[in-house]
């Protein structure tokens, strides 16, 4: 493979993902994205032009899709509606973007040839028990419980049925919590240090005990392109760090590396429907693939994203305003 279309390519973990290849490989890469709220093109800055281009669309739009499949030798498809609240307040757009465009983008591939990787998530397997010791595998089956995870487990199943039922050479992955540089600042971590930064308590959730399992962008960058190189075909690999931590946690971790008390938060009303618990068993990702994190320090690597923050405002001040704004008019 030489030539790459990433979906969602300005998005937070596409991003990550396409600085990743330019750094680890020689290929080129071609960013599809809609440059929603979500995604930004300054996220792709100092990329090199001569190996990423970005092209402004839509993952729905057969005709603008059709074309940059066949240039390709591999999509890598990040492209999703993500936000959990946002789905719960109008999942239409989710129902587009996250079944149709998955289903454009397939028929592309199935009449080009064209490899295909499909991000997904761990929240199609629903939640844990607090004090349940399993993890998601492979086999565990869907139970999603929001529209965001719906829609999520609803491209999944397209993908692979169009591995069995048309030959399309595809894998999928399904990934933990990630965090790192470029995050909307709507998502949980990015929030609460901005806040910080402006002088502003974080908030939370209902108690907090809510426990996710947080992987760092380049870890789950590695371990994508890992599948693209080596996984194999029709096979699903779930990405995991082994970082469960819950959310009380996290705010707390956040505010003593910001030099604050560890209680200087507020709690706010519990989300409906909000999981309790993910955890992956990444297993078959570590044996089979010889993939292995490299941030398996949470703290350190939630510091190096504080300091991604600090230094960055220029990129995440103009999400602020409107993002406090919505969540003030939720009672959030």
């Amino acid at each position: 493979m030489s030539s790459l279309l990433v979906t969602g390519g300005a998005g937070f973990i596409g991003s990550n993902f396409v600085h990743y290849v330019v750094q680890h490989t020689d290929h080129d890469v071609v960013v599809l994205d809609s440059l929603t709220y979500a995604g930004d093109e300054a996220s792709l800055a100092g990329l090199p032009a001569d190996r990423v281009r970005l092209v402004v669309g839509d993952v729905a739009d057969a005709e603008q899709v059709d074309p940059l499949v066949a240039a390709a030798d591999a999509v890598v498809h990040y492209a999703a509606e993500s936000h959990n609240d946002n789905s719960l307040a109008d999942p239409s757009a989710f129902l587009q973007t996250n079944i149709v465009g998955t289903y454009t983008l397939l028929e592309a591939a199935r009449k080009h040839g064209t490899r295909f990787h499909h991000i997904s998530t761990d929240e199609v397997y629903g939640d844990l028990e607090l004090d349940d010791p399993e993890k998601f595998t492979p086999e565990t089956p869907y139970n999603p419980s929001s529209p965001y995870s719906s829609t999520k487990a609803g491209s999944d199943l397209l993908v692979r049925a169009w591995v069995r039922s048309f030959g399309v050479e595809a894998t999928i992955s399904n990934c933990s919590n990630n965090y790192g540089p470029r995050q909307h600042v709507e998502k949980f971590i990015p929030r609460q240090i901005t806040n910080l930064l402006d002088g502003v308590r974080p908030r939370l959730y209902g108690e907090g005990l809510n426990v996710r399992d947080w992987i760092h962008a380049d870890d789950h960058s590695a371990a994508v392109l890992r599948i693209l190189e080596a996984g194999r075909i029709g096979e699903t690999y779930l990405i995991g760090a082994d970082g469960e931590v819950n959310n009380r946690e996290v705010i707390e971790t956040i505010l003593t590396e910001m030099g604050r008390s560890a209680d200087d938060f507020d709690h706010v009303r519990d989300r409906p429907g909000h999981d309790m618990r993910y955890a992956i068993d990444a297993a078959k990702l570590r044996e089979e693939l010889g993939w292995e994190p490299q941030f398996t320090d949470f703290r350190s690597g939630l510091r190096d994203t504080i300091a991604w923050y600090r230094d960055n405002e220029s990129w995440w001040r103009g999400q602020k305003a409107e993002v406090e704004a919505k969540y003030a008019k939720a009672g959030h």
